[in-house]
């Protein structure tokens, strides 16, 4: 019986062995699922969606080839409203999957005949047109047939701040990306050479083989157990067999006596030493089919009708409630906003670095340009002029996009600075960003430094964003678009202002500055050198800043305004000469007049608002502040 049970263990452990092998070998799965197609027409821009990214599980390798010019290829994705949004106008090529198949399939996607060839309008708003899908392929490009690419160059995607994540050059040959749903893939040269047109999608397969390991593993202990059941075998056969000695010369056979027959008047029942053996060999089998039979019979005297199989009982689960798709996303996500950031902050470092306006011009608009250009200069004259706060890359310590798919969009975010020259802390650094349509840039409309242990309300969280508040609504303690000549009307006024009584001014340290104490000591200063030869006078108008107001979650605002001061210091009699400061004069171009020099100051300005009816007061978060435009005066 043991050879029996090794025979079988060695016949079953070369099955699971053999078994095992083959399934990391001969049955081993592919380690990838690859798709790829060829796009026709010279197509300068290629779109492909996330549903056919997903079209299986894992992340995703794009390999892209046949650029005129690899240097200026490109691969980018985004929000697929935000890719559609940024194509506008322009005829694109989009790639769909098919399941049954497993190809990838091109179609040529052309927008709607627009008169209004311009991607914003004067108000802000965005003027794009629908892209609409034919149903007619690509076709491949033929010998005969000429390039579809219009004579009009196409925009450049490169550089986008619409791109979640961009590469281009040799990077963009091969990516490796994971793009969950609603997420669009676009494909481009630099808008006047057409896109790669060789597309290769693959997707991992899971080529691990969890039975593999347990079935070698498990047929070498059979084949262990195997063995040993045949040593064992092997040993207990010989030791039955007894040892075998050698005897003499055998004797002769008695004679065989006549065997008995017995009769019937004989009692036929055996006695002696086997017929008992016989006996206790019987009893056991005999007892244990009764026992047999009296376990069914005693099983079935519990059980008071048939016994059937049970039927499992559905349970309910609480399932949630879908994420609602009418939710509207966030204007950038974190780690977008973190990449734009560091794109301002080498135009930034750029243009200060040479003091150049136009360089200034490509992150920075309003407010914030207007007192870098003053400053540029104010410093091509007067070498000691310091100048403006280095915009830093990062790190961000806020950040509240505008919950909005639409244009325009505002931004704002708040960036740690780093120790100045001697080692001291700086207040950190408030941004307004806003982008006018899809295919412009964000840019800083406002730059401020915040108030030392500033309250900062609480916002909502960057994935979810937060709304914009109209510049007239009456939901706040001060409407936004009164809080400019609101507190202009305080630093002109102070305590005589009708104002004062809506504003917080305990920790504010720009009233401290430039309030109406200091004007009033400027005015006696001169008054006190000069006498009533000049005059010095004061009036507070709106910037050309946009009103930017941004929900907080207390239904206040976190508001950004922009308004300016004129002072003008005027002659008053003839002969006097009104002398200007060495940075007027350097911005001007006027050290003296018989007349006088208007110089306008340029205040960047948030605050908080509280919404109305509370018991808060409207506060000052942060300012940055700055001659901005001098001149003579007749």
């Amino acid at each position: 019986m043991r050879f029996v049970l090794a025979i079988v263990a060695f016949v079953v452990a070369a099955v699971m062995i053999v078994a095992g092998i083959a399934q990391r070998t001969i049955f081993a799965p592919p380690s990838q699922i690859s798709a790829t197609a060829t796009v026709g027409g010279d197509a300068r821009y290629i779109v492909i969606d996330s549903a056919v990214l997903n079209a299986h599980p894992g992340q995703q390798t794009l390999s892209i080839a046949g650029a005129a010019d690899a240097k200026t290829q490109l691969v980018a994705y985004g929000r697929t409203s935000d890719v559609k949004s940024w194509l506008g106008d322009q005829k694109y090529a989009a790639v769909s999957y098919k399941a049954g198949t497993g190809e990838l399939a091109v179609k040529t996607v052309a927008p709607k005949a627009s008169t209004d060839t311009d991607t914003g309008s004067a108000d802000g708003s965005t003027a794009t047109p629908a892209p609409t899908a034919t149903a007619t392929p690509t076709p491949a490009p033929t010998a005969g047939s000429g390039s579809t690419t219009a004579a009009t160059p196409g925009p450049n995607p490169a550089g986008s701040d619409l791109w979640l994540e961009e590469y281009d050059g040799q990077d963009a040959q091969t990516t490796k990306m994971n793009v969950p749903s609603g997420v669009s893939v676009i494909i481009a040269s630099d808008g006047t050479k057409p896109a790669p047109n060789k597309i290769l999608l693959t997707w991992p397969v899971d080529t691990s083989t969890p039975w593999a390991f347990p079935l070698i593993i498990g047929g070498l202990v059979l084949l262990v157990i195997g063995i040993a059941l045949y040593l064992w075998g092997l040993y207990t056969h010989r030791k039955s067999r007894g040892p075998r000695r050698k005897s003499g010369p055998k004797m002769p056979k008695l004679p065989k006596a006549p065997k008995y027959k017995p009769t019937a008047s004989i009692e036929a029942t055996p006695r002696g030493r086997r017929a008992s053996r016989r006996t206790r060999v019987m009893v056991p089998a005999v007892l244990v089919g009764v026992l047999a039979f009296t376990g069914v019979g005693a099983g079935a005297a519990f059980a008071d009708g048939p016994t059937g199989t049970p039927t499992p009982t559905p349970t309910s689960s609480p399932t949630s409630s879908p994420k609602g798709d009418n939710q509207i996303p966030p204007a950038v996500s974190v780690p977008q906003l973190e990449r734009i950031v560091k794109r301002i902050s080498v135009a930034a470092a750029n243009a200060d670095a040479k003091n150049d306006p136009a360089l200034a011009k490509l992150r920075f608009t309003g407010p914030a340009l207007q007192l870098r250009e003053a400053n540029y200069a104010i410093r091509a004259k007067k070498a000691d002029q310091p100048a403006l706060p280095a915009i830093p890359a990062g790190p961000l310590e806020l950040s509240l996009p505008q919950a909005t798919d639409s244009w325009p969009r505002t931004v704002t975010a708040v960036l740690k600075m780093p120790n100045d020259a001697t080692g001291k802390a700086q207040a950190p650094l408030a941004l307004a960003l806003m982008q006018q349509t899809p295919r412009d840039n964000y840019m800083v409309e406002y730059a401020i430094a915040l108030e030392p242990n500033v309250k900062v309300p609480n916002l909502a969280p960057a994935s979810i964003g937060a709304a914009v508040v109209p510049p007239d609504s009456k939901l706040l303690k001060v409407q936004p678009n009164e809080i400019a000549a609101a507190y202009g009307d305080i630093l002109l006024n102070g305590d005589k202002s009708k104002w004062l009584s809506s504003f917080d001014l305990t920790d504010d340290k720009l009233v401290a500055q430039v309030g109406a104490s200091w004007k009033q000591q400027e005015q006696a200063r001169l008054t006190q050198q000069f006498g009533n030869t000049s005059s010095l006078t004061f009036t507070s108008r709106l910037g050309t800043g946009p009103v930017i107001s941004m929900a907080t979650n207390d239904s206040g605002a976190i508001v950004w305004v922009n308004p300016e001061e004129v002072q003008l210091h005027k002659v008053q009699e003839a002969g006097a000469q009104v002398i200007a400061g060495a940075t007027t004069a350097a911005l001007s171009g006027v050290a003296q007049s018989n007349t006088g020099i208007e110089s306008v100051y340029g205040y960047q300005l948030a605050f908080y608002v509280p919404p109305a009816g509370s018991s808060e007061k409207v506060r000052l978060l942060g300012f940055s502040q700055g001659l901005i435009s001098a001149r003579e005066v007749q």
